[in-house]
């Protein structure tokens, strides 16, 4: 094992080929870190490449193959980062993608799929590197929610249930680490310009004869409209990069235009107000 007393602090980001992922990367390479950036696919790796030089920082980023789905290939990542640098200091758990549709319309392996990726890989990553955080006592695990892990949306089932998931994951893991030095943190951003919702919706609008057909073309139009206003995700990073920082972050980092006044409508009104002013708003809409 090779641990330097003077050797960077290393960085692991999953789903590291575009989005947060490889912004992320990138501010971490910046900030002095060694970055371990997985992809699925790394023939995607070209953008974070590109990314990375124009910053200066390629030297920093080792870019691997990485499918969280792959319990054993997660595993043999882990391990291999350890025995080459000796520490992991921070896990972004980023890798996920979006599953749109009626709940109803969806089969159950689109289900099965959304949770293998977006909370069964997210905590097989973060139990391979529970061990060497716990030894070392000192670590941050930031595993990217969303404001859907707080609040449901019709449409977006497997999404909303596989984040919420993630939030109830990563509470129960702060409770479990906060006593070994390491830190669980949920940022939970709202709508910016990345491509997890047009990729996530695409074949969804096209069924024809769907008894929810009108309702999806309402959602599309909302989801498109949207991704053209959202800003850049330039505020998520700042924010990921102020709790790597932080020497005690706390649990959850909502982020984003619009989304504390959100979490707090939902969590203050009744339920019945809620469901009235959202579907109000929704039906705006149509």
């Amino acid at each position: 094992m090779n641990q330097n007393v003077n050797s960077p602090s290393v960085a692991l980001v999953t789903g590291a080929s575009s989005g947060f992922g490889l912004l992320v990367s990138v501010a971490l390479a910046h900030e002095g870190y060694q970055v371990i950036a997985s992809m699925r696919n790394i023939q995607n790796k070209e953008m974070l490449a590109t990314a990375a030089c124009e910053v200066g920082v390629y030297d920093r980023i080792e870019i691997v193959p990485l499918d969280v789905t792959d319990f054993f290939s997660v595993e043999s990542v882990v391990h291999d980062v350890i025995n080459r640098y000796g520490r992991i200091d921070v896990l972004v758990n980023n890798a996920g993608f979006a599953a749109g549709g009626f709940v109803e319309e969806l089969s159950l392996e689109e289900w099965e799929r959304q949770f293998a990726t977006n909370f069964f890989g997210l905590v097989a990553v973060t139990k391979a590197v529970l061990p060497i955080m716990r030894t070392q006592r000192s670590g941050k695990i930031i595993n990217i929610s969303s404001i859907s892990g707080r609040v449901g949306f019709p449409a977006m089932g497997p999404y909303v249930a596989s984040k919420f998931a993630v939030e109830g994951f990563s509470e129960s893991l702060r409770l479990e680490m906060l006593p070994y030095g390491v830190y669980v943190v949920l940022i939970e951003p709202g709508s910016f310009k990345t491509n997890i919702w047009s990729k996530g919706l695409q074949g969804v609008s096209s069924r024809s004869g769907s008894p929810y057909e009108k309702e999806m073309k309402t959602i599309m139009q909302y989801v498109n409209r949207v991704a053209k206003t959202a800003p850049p995700p330039d505020e998520v990073i700042r924010q990921i990069i102020k709790v790597v920082q932080s020497p005690t972050p706390r649990l959850r980092y909502p982020v984003g235009r619009g989304v504390t006044l959100t979490l707090r409508l939902k969590n203050y009104l009744p339920w019945k107000w809620w469901e009235w002013i959202f579907l109000k708003t929704f039906n705006k809409q149509k």
